[in-house]
C-alpha cells in the first residue's frame, strides 16, 4: 500500500499535452516516460517517436524492441503513471502472441538466410563481372544486366533484414552487412532507408506522415493529395500544381515505366540526405559506402564496348529492379489510407488496414524476400523472414477473431487493385472543377477528352 501512495498519476488527456518537440512524453504499459531530450539519440530515428508523442506506445515498443530494451526505460521514467490506462482486447491478443513468439525463440532463430543470400549475391556479382569483362557477346552483356538487377534486389532484402534486427552475431558485424548490402552494393544508403522506413512502419499509410505514400507530383493514391497537404515527415508542402495534375492524370499508364527508372530517385534521395544538415548516424561510413558503389559500378559499365550497350545495360539492370519497386507499392497503394498522426492505441488495426499480402508458393519466398507477408512483417518487424510464413495462419485467426481485414492477393490481383487505385485518383485529378490554375499543355491534351 505504501508503494501505491508514492505513485503520481496523470490522465490520457494530460499525456496528450506533451506532444511537441522539446516536450515529449510517452507511456508504455501505463508508465510515463519523458523522452524530450533523449529522442535525438533514438536508434530508430526521432520521427518514429515524434509521430506517437503524447500517446501510449506499448504495442509499437513491443514490435520494434527486444526484451533487453526494457532495461533502458527506467532512467527515462518521470514518476508518473496513466490513471485511465486501458488496453483493448486486440492489443491484449497481440501482446500475447508477441510474447509467445519470443518464448519460442523465433526472434532469435534466423537460420542461415543471410548467409545463403549473400553467397547468391556474390556468385551473381562474379557472373556479372565475367559477363561484362570477359565476354564480347551482346547477349552475354544483357544477361549480365539482368543478373545485376537481381543481385540488387536480393542485396536490398539483406539490407532490409539487417536494418530491422541483427542478422549477424553482433552489432558491429550487423553494421558491416548493412553497409555492404546497402551502400556498397546497391548505392542506396542504409541511413536513408532507416530514416524513411521506420517512419513508414509507425505511420503506415498515413497520407501526411508516411513518406512511402508521398510521391507528388508523379503519383497520388488519394484525392486528398489534391488539396496540397503538408508532409509532416519532410516538413514541406506537397503542392498539387498543374504539373502534378497532368502527371497524376495519367499515373495508371505511367506507373510501370516510372518504376523502371525508379532507382534513380533512390540515388537522389540518398545524396540529398547524406549531404543535408540533418543528423545522420554514421554519415562518414555511409558516404564511404556510397563512394564504393560509384567506383565499381561506373567502372563495370566502362568495360562495355560502346555507349549504346552501356545505356542498354544500365536501363535493363534498373528495369529488373522495378519488380521490387512494384512489389513495395502493391503492399500498400491499394490498402486503406488516412490522414493525421498514427494512434498508439490501435496499432494492430492500423497495420491490418494499411497492408496487403501477396500469396505465392513457398519456393518463391526467396524472390519476394519474405515481404509478401507484409502484414506479418509490419506486426513483427524483428521477426526473421524465415518465420513469416509460419506465423501467417495465427495472424489470420487473430484478424478473423476481431473482424479485421486480412487481404492476401495473387501477384496479378494485387497489380489490378493497385492500377485501379491509381486510375480512380487519376480520373478525379482530371476533374477541371478542382481549383488548380490551368495551363496550355493541360488544355491541349484534354481538348478531346
Amino acid at each position: 500500500m505504501a508503494e501505491q501512495t508514492k505513485k503520481r498519476y496523470i490522465t490520457n488527456e494530460d499525456l496528450k499535452k506533451h506532444n511537441q518537440p522539446g516536450d515529449i512524453w510517452i507511456s508504455i504499459q501505463g508508465k510515463v516516460y519523458d523522452v524530450s531530450h533523449w529522442v535525438k539519440s533514438h536508434p530508430g530515428g526521432e520521427e518514429a517517436i515524434i509521430n506517437l508523442a503524447g500517446q501510449d506506445v506499448t504495442d509499437a515498443f513491443i514490435a520494434y524492441h527486444p526484451g533487453t530494451a526494457w532495461h533502458h526505460l527506467e532512467k527515462l521514467h518521470n514518476g508518473y503513471h496513466v490513471k485511465d490506462h486501458h488496453v483493448s482486447e486486440v492489443s491484449r491478443d497481440y501482446r500475447r502472441l508477441a510474447a509467445e513468439l519470443s518464448k519460442r525463440g523465433l526472434f532469435d532463430k534466423k537460420e542461415h538466410v543471410t548467409l545463403y543470400t549473400l553467397t547468391c549475391v556474390g556468385v551473381m556479382l562474379a557472373a556479372v563481372f565475367y559477363g561484362v569483362v570477359a565476354c564480347t557477346s551482346v547477349w552475354a552483356h544483357l544477361i549480365s544486366a539482368v543478373f545485376l538487377g537481381l543481385l540488387w534486389i536480393q542485396s536490398a532484402y539483406v539490407g532490409h533484414d539487417s536494418g530491422h534486427y541483427n542478422v549477424a552475431t553482433n552489432k558491429p558485424c550487423n553494421k558491416i552487412i548493412q553497409l555492404l548490402s546497402g551502400n556498397c552494393l546497391t548505392g542506396i544508403s542504409i541511413a536513408w532507408w532507416k530514416w524513411t522506413h521506420n517512419a513508414h512502419h509507425i505511420a503506415c499509410n498515413s497520407l501526411d506522415h508516411d513518406p512511402d505514400l508521398q510521391h507528388i507530383p508523379v503519383f497520388a493514391v488519394s484525392a486528398k493529395f489534391f488539396k496540397s497537404m503538408t508532409s509532416r515527415f519532410y516538413g514541406r508542402k506537397l503542392t498539387f500544381d498543374p504539373l502534378a495534375r497532368f502527371l497524376v492524370s495519367y499515373q495508371h499508364w505511367s506507373f510501370y515505366p516510372v518504376m523502371c527508372v525508379g532507382r534513380i530517385n533512390l540515388f537522389i534521395q540518398t545524396f540529398l540526405l547524406l549531404f543535408s544538415n540533418r543528423h545522420v548516424p554514421d554519415r562518414a561510413l555511409n558516404i564511404a559506402g556510397i563512394l564504393v558503389f560509384w567506383t565499381w559500378f561506373p567502372l563495370l559499365v566502362s568495360f562495355l564496348p560502346n555507349w549504346q550497350e552501356r545505356v542498354v545495360f544500365v536501363f535493363v539492370s534498373f528495369a529488373v529492379t522495378a519488380i521490387q519497386h512494384v512489389q513495395f507499392c502493391l503492399n500498400h497503394f491499394a490498402a486503406d489510407v488516412y490522414t493525421g498522426p498514427p494512434n498508439g492505441n490501435d496499432w494492430f488495426e492500423k497495420q491490418t488496414a494499411g497492408t496487403l499480402d501477396i500469396s505465392c508458393r513457398s519456393h518463391m519466398d526467396w524472390f519476394f524476400g519474405g515481404l509478401q507477408f507484409q502484414l506479418e512483417h509490419h506486426l513483427f518487424p524483428r521477426l526473421p523472414r524465415c518465420h513469416l510464413r509460419g506465423v501467417s495462419p495465427v495472424v489470420q485467426e487473430l484478424c478473423k477473431k476481431h473482424n479485421l481485414p486480412y487481404r492476401s492477393l495473387s501477384w496479378w490481383e494485387a497489380n489490378v487493385w493497385t492500377i485501379r487505385t491509381l486510375r480512380n485518383a487519376a480520373m478525379q485529378a482530371r476533374d477541371l472543377t478542382n481549383p488548380v490554375v490551368k495551363n496550355l499543355l493541360w488544355e491541349a491534351v484534354n481538348t478531346h477528352g
